[in-house]
């Protein structure tokens, strides 16, 4: 297969005495090789190069004007992809010669006059070890796609997966598992009003829908009471963030590490009188400062069962009012630059037992 290969190799001869390139082109013809081109000039050796796309060059090493070790550093510094082969072809059997042309990327010499078996010889070596570089190019080529396309389905199948986790916690309270997502794009769109990385904003689109996943070891009788909670089972409601963080924890997923930043710290007050993990101010992670304030106005304008859902309007007026207290006011700031893009109209009212 590769001999098949290499007798349909295109070939470039490159010498100024046309008494050369006639030989040549006689021996390459007798050898098999059928795409040969011959030039004498070596100025239009580059445009030779793009234009016909050789498998191998011979290129003289002695020619006026421009010699070979001058075409020989155009065509290694011309920028091209993948391993072209260079015979040189030279009268100079001299070291000095040899070296000159070694070090400036030559691959090979032939000797003049030239001899049609080492000829044949030598160009086979260099056409064998050129298409099996390519052919090696192309597997990593393919290689590199597939592990792309892995990476991407493991990604859908761990994003998908981070979806249906915060669905399973907000089931228990709201079955249409729409406030999760809803508070995720939220607050996407705030991180983006703050001037955040593109990076971190995707992160906190992804890991915002897990704020309430510690909702899953809250005891129902305190989840699903329809009216307000008392002392003690308002304290016992504040373990889903401290729940929630030990879910997600320990894992060296970039959306989880975020997740378990977000769950910990999004009931966390600008003020310090919050609660989780006990923090104020800017000791508040950035990401949990931006989801209290999408999953405050997103529960403001939902009905539960002991309260009708909040206008559009009167929900940002109550975050306007929370500014410097509960809130970071450059997080406000930003909500309100961003607030007409979130529909205040036609926000659907979907039940749910309890706000936490």
């Amino acid at each position: 297969m590769l001999e098949e290969v290499v007798a349909r190799s295109r070939i470039l001869v490159i010498d100024d005495t046309e008494a050369n390139l006639f030989l040549l082109e006689v021996i390459l013809e007798d050898i098999g090789y059928r795409d040969v081109l011959c030039i004498n000039d070596p100025r239009s050796a580059l445009d030779a190069r793009r234009a016909f796309d050789p498998d191998l060059v011979l290129l003289d090493l002695h020619m006026p004007g421009l010699s070979g070790l001058d075409v020989l550093a155009q065509l290694r510094n011309s920028g091209t992809l993948g391993f072209l082969p260079v015979l040189m072809l030279t009268a100079d059997a001299s070291s000095e010669a040899k070296v000159a042309a070694l070090s400036r990327g030559a691959n090979d010499f032939l000797t003049k006059p030239f001899d049609r078996v080492e000829v044949e010889l030598r160009m086979k070596n260099l056409l064998q070890i050129r298409h099996l570089h390519s052919a090696l190019q192309e597997q990593n080529a393919n290689l590199e796609v597939r592990v792309e396309e892995r990476t991407r389905e493991v990604a859908s199948a761990r994003d998908e997966i981070l979806q249906r986790l915060a669905m399973a916690a907000e089931f228990r309270d709201d079955q249409t598992g729409e406030h999760t997502q809803r508070v995720g794009t939220i607050s996407a769109l705030v991180a983006e009003a703050l001037g955040l990385p593109d990076e971190e904003i995707e992160l906190i689109r992804r890991a915002a829908p897990l704020h309430d996943v510690g909702k899953i070891g809250i005891p129902d009788e305190i989840l699903l009471k329809p009216g307000p909670l008392d002392a003690a089972e308002r304290e016992l409601m504040k373990r889903h963030t401290k729940i929630g963080a030990r879910l997600v924890s320990g894992s060296e997923a970039a959306p989880l590490r975020m997740a378990e930043q977000i769950a910990a710290t999004h009931h966390e007050h600008w003020d310090g009188a919050g609660y989780g993990v006990g923090l104020s101010g800017t000791d508040i992670p950035i990401s949990g400062r931006i989801v209290a304030v999408a999953d405050v106005f997103d529960a403001l304008t939902h009905s539960r069962p002991y309260k009708e859902a909040w206008t559009g309007e009167a929900a940002v007026q109550e975050i306007l009012s929370q500014r410097g207290r509960q809130f970071d006011p450059s997080v406000v700031e930003a909500f309100i630059d961003v607030k007409d893009v979130i529909d205040l109209r036609e926000r659907p009212a979907v039940a749910s037992p309890r706000v936490s």
